[in-house]
């Protein structure tokens, strides 16, 4: 299935950040965005963020790109906010790739097949500035790569 080009206009997300790389992700002594999900959900950041927006949805914001795929990144976990962000999201044109299906097993094969695509057309640049995953449910997730 061929990803969808669009427009995304630029929004703001609160929650907790940590940086990482996809390599320390491989290995589960030093993977950190597993832990960062559960103490969003335990911590209940979702309810207790002030000046949430009315975008119901929770995301998950890479940013801070040390270079590329096997560069280091930040992660933000959290929810769109009228005031007070984290990172933003800036404006531009995505790729948007589905992930459904029980989280995280889709979002991990919907970023496989990012990386995929990416592999297969090295005439779509992508522009490593900032990327989301936006969950509206345990089961449905978007995944949207920022492109130049």
């Amino acid at each position: 299935m061929e990803p969808i080009r669009q427009h995304q206009n630029a929004f703001s997300v609160a929650g907790l950040t940590t940086r990482t790389t996809n390599s320390a992700e491989g290995d589960p002594q030093t993977a950190r965005i597993a832990p960062l999900w559960g103490r969003f959900f335990a911590e209940d950041l979702m309810g207790q963020t002030p000046h949430r927006s009315a975008d119901p949805r929770n995301f998950g914001v890479y940013s801070g790109y040390e270079s590329d795929a096997s560069g280091a990144y930040d992660l933000t976990v959290g929810v769109a906010v009228t005031q007070g962000a984290a990172v933003t999201v800036e404006a531009g044109d995505y790729l948007v790739f589905p992930a459904d299906g029980p989280v995280p097993f889709s979002v991990l094969a919907a970023w496989q097949r990012v990386w995929l695509y990416f592999d297969a057309h090295p005439e779509v640049q992508r522009r490593y500035r900032t990327d989301f995953e936006a969950y509206s449910s345990p089961s449905q997730a978007a995944l949207y790569i920022g492109v130049v």
